[in-house]
């Protein structure tokens, strides 16, 4: 989803805002097709060639498989969650909270035993990466061909060190962002058949059938996606953002915006018309750059909201973790969410 808080850093910055059988089906699609745009395979072996076309439709050919990965915090996420972990040694983007402890966002990677070259958008310390001798930079594709959280201005001296994989998650439906990232996870050696990853793929199945089913049982409930910022309350589009995408497939009623940004993922409102649109549940943006309801309850629009009065707001994460394992838990969310939810508008 786009990322509302770096309006004043980058228009970049912008873009965030069945089980064992479809994993055999991925492992055997591997050998180099490309659909979609985005890479769905890859190829090579732990002493072999290694190739795999991303989703800037780029080829990469390395002589052997990368053992030495940097990421931004949501592809070493989802990485992780495939059972790519002693590969990645460098991670940059929301890594660390003030506190010390893990951001949400970089998921269940172990922030103590990678190296943290840029802990916000913009901060990307080149000498300190180089010095990691990376075989293979990983990021997220919101906007066609370009690497999310890469400072633009530093691409090219950043590029320059080590060859750059780019996985396509905007624009398509979740089940295929996390699919981008499967199959680059088995390019890397994750085994794609092991026990936790095809038990999460299950999972995630369940829970987009529970979706499924909520709505059935409580036809006609209107849900808002946005984030709250100190001047803009952002209205998300379901035609872009992967997660809603897809669970507006499963039957979800999403507000659309009528006037999104020029890359078609929200709608800015001032507080004054925070109340645009009116909805049943509201799906917060809960990453820690957004404001979350007690900062935003000095916000009159906002506590006068019909969701907010009837307490029907809910966390979401517009960079969900993706992969099967990241997703589920906020879907089994949503879910019960839709089931019990009042019509308030």
């Amino acid at each position: 989803m786009p990322n509302p808080a770096a309006r004043s850093l980058s228009r970049r910055g912008l873009l965030t805002a069945g089980g064992a059988v479809a994993v055999g089906a991925l492992l055997a699609a591997c050998g180099g097709k490309e659909k979609d745009g985005a890479a769905v395979a890859g190829q090579g072996s732990a002493s072999g060639p290694w190739t795999f076309t991303d989703g800037r439709g780029k080829q990469l050919n390395l002589p052997a498989r990368p053992k030495r990965v940097v990421a931004y915090v949501g592809a070493a996420a989802a990485l992780w969650d495939f059972g790519i972990r002693d590969q990645i040694i460098g991670v940059y983007g929301p890594a660390k909270l003030p506190n010390g402890r893990p951001d949400p966002q970089i998921g269940d990677v172990d922030v103590d035993k990678v190296t943290v070259i840029g802990n916000a958008y913009g901060e990307f310390n080149i000498e300190k990466y180089a010095a990691l001798r990376p075989e293979l930079l990983v990021d997220h594709i919101f906007v066609q061909d370009q690497l999310f959280y890469v400072p633009a201005e530093h691409k090219d001296k950043i590029f320059a060190v080590a060859p750059s994989a780019g996985v396509l998650v905007g624009r398509v439906p979740l089940p295929k962002a996390i699919e981008n990232y499967a199959a680059l996870a088995a390019s890397l050696g994750a085994d794609l058949k092991a026990a936790p990853v095809v038990e999460a793929k299950a999972r995630f199945d369940r829970a987009a059938q529970a979706i499924r089913d909520a709505v059935k049982a409580n036809p006609g409930v209107k849900v808002l996606a946005g984030a709250g910022m100190a001047d803009n309350f952002y209205v998300s589009s379901p035609a872009k953002n992967s997660d809603i995408m897809y669970f507006k497939e499963l039957g979800v009623d999403f507000v659309v915006p009528q006037q999104v940004d020029k890359d078609g993922y929200f709608e800015a409102l001032s507080w004054e018309n925070a109340d645009k649109y009116h909805a049943d549940v509201i799906m917060l943006d809960a990453r820690t750059q957004s404001l979350q309801p007690p900062a935003l309850a000095s916000k009159p629009t906002w506590k006068d909201l019909p969701a907010v009065k009837n307490d029907q707001v809910i966390p979401w994460h517009p960079e969900p973790r993706f992969s099967w394992a990241g997703c589920a838990q906020n879907m089994e969310a949503l879910a019960n969410t839709i089931k019990s939810a009042k019509k308030v508008r």
